[in-house]
């Protein structure tokens, strides 16, 4: 693993007579150079492009989900672009890494006002559990037993009426030949913990660049389009997308259900190289 460990802290956002509203943002690859370019695009633009699209029509969010892949490169700079562009929000972030970060480094430039190290998000009727699923050196990600153990521990303890759980990596296969094998590698050990709690409404993730929603029982399987570059669905080889960058807004409603959209960013023109294969 990573060497993250749960952190005990709790945040709690008081919402009152109202579903509770997310956004997701996941996968902006963030350079350390300003001009840095992921097939490219240059990461830093899009991102302003999201943030100033959120800016305009949900500056009324209650929290802000980070969900990984903050840095291309790892580098300090990147993490500390991320922080600075995000707090112009003036909204709750919570982040988990990727398989491109740098846990320790977000740690660090990210202890900055409002931005929050807590893995467990309390919102009216809902609580919100973050999971670390990277794996240093690896593009495909794994729980494994000490997040595992935290999540556990979390169904059990939890004192809201409802449960979304929020991990970098798809435990699902998409149907895109080149990205399933880098997905969960302990998804079915997920599964068992999440099936057995009768609270568990949503799961949500990033890495896969491109958007999903489909259900298992009652529970909700979203992933989001990232603020950069997208990839092709139903690929078989690598391939991106001409769909233009987004992130996703979330309602979480008192009754467990999940009102949610994906939001693209198309008033500017972004230009990416289609022949690069491999990111």
């Amino acid at each position: 693993m990573t060497g993250w460990e749960p952190e005990e802290e709790e945040l709690t956002i008081e919402i009152i007579d109202r579903p509770a509203k997310i956004i997701q943002l996941t996968d902006p690859h963030i350079f350390k150079e300003e001009k840095g370019c992921l097939l490219g695009l240059q990461t830093r633009l899009s991102l302003t492009a999201v943030i100033e699209d959120i800016k305009s029509r949900h500056i009324d969010a209650d929290l802000i989900l980070a969900t990984g892949d903050i840095s291309q490169d790892q580098s300090t700079e990147s993490y500390e672009y991320f922080a600075q562009a995000m707090q112009q929000l003036e909204t709750p972030v919570c982040w988990i890494p990727g398989n491109h970060d740098d846990v320790h480094k977000m740690a660090e430039c990210f202890d900055v006002e409002h931005f929050s190290s807590a893995k467990k998000i309390n919102l009216a009727d809902w609580q919100i559990v973050l999971l670390d699923s990277a794996l240093t050196g690896q593009v495909y990600g794994r729980l494994g037993r000490e997040q595992r153990e935290f999540l556990k521990k979390a169904l059990a303890s939890h004192q809201a009426e409802y449960l979304l759980t929020v991990l970098h990596h798809h435990p699902v296969d998409i149907q895109c030949q080149w990205l399933d094998p880098l997905g969960l590698e302990d998804a079915d050990e997920l599964f068992e913990l999440l099936d057995a709690s009768s609270a568990v409404r949503g799961l949500l993730w990033g890495h896969i660049h491109q958007v999903f929603d489909q259900y298992r029982g009652k529970i909700r399987m979203l992933a989001t389009p990232s603020s950069s570059v997208q990839f092709k669905p139903l690929s078989k080889e690598f391939a991106a997308d001409t769909e233009s960058p987004g992130y996703r807004i979330l309602e979480l409603g008192s009754d467990g259900k999940i009102e949610t959209e994906v939001r693209r960013i198309e008033h500017i023109e972004f230009t990416v190289d289609y022949s690069v294969k491999g990111y």
